[in-house]
Order: C-alpha cells, then sequence, then structure tokens
C-alpha cells in the first residue's frame, strides 16, 4: 500500500472542518484574492485544495500519485516534486501554497521545489508553507519514516530569503482555532508545551477530546513571502 493511502486513510485521518478553517485565516492574514490562480504541492487528501476551490480560487495540484476521486474543477497532475521541473510556464500563479510537505525532502530535493516555486509564481506572488516545528517535536519527529530534513522558526525564514523572497515572514504556528480568533489563548498553551511532554499531551488529548493539549505542544512554522 502506499504512502497516502496509508497515512491519509480516511479511518485515520477522517474529515473535519480544518481545512476550512485554516484557509479562511490564511485568506484573512495574508489578504488572498478570490479568483486567483493557486498551486497546491503535495495535496495529500485533497482536503484543502477542494477548500480552496470552495472559497473561489482557481486550484491546480501537484502530488506523485493522487489518493481521491477528483473534482473535475481541480487541475492535478502527477509530478515528483523531486525530481521533475513543474509542468508549468513561468508567472504562471498567484499563490503556491504546502502543508508538511518540505519536511519530506533532502536538501538538494528541496532546492528544485523552492526554484521551481519561484519561478511559477507571478510578480508579487505568495508563497505560504507549512512544517512542524523541529524543537517542539523532536522526540515524534520520526514517527513517520519519510521525514528527512527538520525545520525551525530561523531555518524557514533563511529558506524563503536564500531562494529570492521579499517580505519574508516565519511564525510559530499553532493548530487551533481558537488561538487565531482570540490570542490570548496563546499563554495557556505556552504554559502547556513547558510542563507537558508531547506523550502526556497527547494522551490527555485522547481521553478528554480537547486538542488544545496536543495542538499546545506540536506546533508547526508559518513561512511566507513574497517574489
Amino acid at each position: 500500500m502506499s504512502y497516502l493511502k496509508t497515512v491519509y486513510d480516511r479511518n485515520r485521518e477522517p474529515k473535519t472542518t480544518y481545512p476550512s478553517k485554516l484557509i479562511n485565516y490564511l485568506i484573512k492574514r495574508f489578504n488572498l484574492k478570490r479568483e486567483s490562480r493557486l498551486l497546491e504541492l503535495g495535496i495529500g487528501n485533497g482536503d484543502f485544495l477542494q477548500e480552496f476551490h470552495k472559497y473561489g480560487f482557481e486550484c491546480f495540484g501537484l502530488d506523485r500519485e493522487i489518493s481521491f476521486e477528483v473534482n473535475k474543477n481541480l487541475k492535478i497532475k502527477t509530478v515528483n516534486l523531486a525530481r521533475q521541473k513543474f509542468p508549468f510556464q513561468n508567472n504562471t500563479f498567484d499563490i503556491v501554497y504546502h502543508k508538511s510537505v518540505l519536511e519530506h525532502f533532502y536538501r538538494d530535493e528541496a532546492d528544485l521545489i523552492m526554484k521551481e516555486s519561484y519561478r511559477v509564481l507571478k510578480k508579487g506572488g505568495k508563497l505560504i508553507i507549512l512544517v512542524p516545528d523541529w524543537v517542539s517535536q523532536m522526540k515524534n519527529y520520526f514517527e513517520d519514516y519519510t521525514h528527512v530534513h527538520p525545520y525551525d522558526i530561523l531555518a524557514v525564514a533563511d529558506l524563503l530569503k536564500m531562494y529570492g523572497f521579499r517580505n519574508v515572514k516565519s511564525d510559530f504556528f499553532y493548530q487551533l482555532p481558537i488561538i487565531w480568533r482570540y490570542p490570548v489563548f496563546k499563554l495557556v498553551s505556552r504554559f502547556i508545551s513547558i510542563f507537558m511532554s508531547v506523550h502526556l499531551a497527547r494522551k490527555l488529548t485522547e481521553f478528554t477530546k480537547w486538542k488544545f493539549f496536543r495542538w499546545s505542544r506540536e506546533l508547526m512554522i508559518l513561512g511566507y513571502g513574497e517574489k
């Protein structure tokens, strides 16, 4: 069985409202314009790309395989991101987006992805990436055996600058919509992250069904840059 069919099996990763909430947040934070041309790399089960389409974006996707029934409105192609150039002309997209993708590639492979992302973006186009934070997740980072490259907040900022992106931002990111709406709750998350291990936070989430414990402990890094 393939990686996508294993990791994104619906029994393991059931469909939730999280993709819609995250995309709504990104639209507001980075002033993303509906009807923009958007390319997602590593589309997984397609949840994020389909939600972008619902919000009015013209959506394209690249991945090495497709693990779901494709909506005819999504323009998806199979590509080996580690070795192949993107099958698009220069200056094609307003936005390139990917979540939990770059950590699966070695440095020379990531080099190709970053160069191609820059190439296919229009002048002023926006790159938005999310990767797991190595510092908060080092004890569980390699649970996914396909993770090969860790990132921290400085590494993401430097990566974007090295490949020519401007107005770079690199922030710790909590996968908790309540924090996006009410930043004061970040203080609670920080307290949890200091005094709880990843294992304990997961156990408490499993016991209470309250996701605040786990996702206060396991952070992402949100990177942003403009061409």
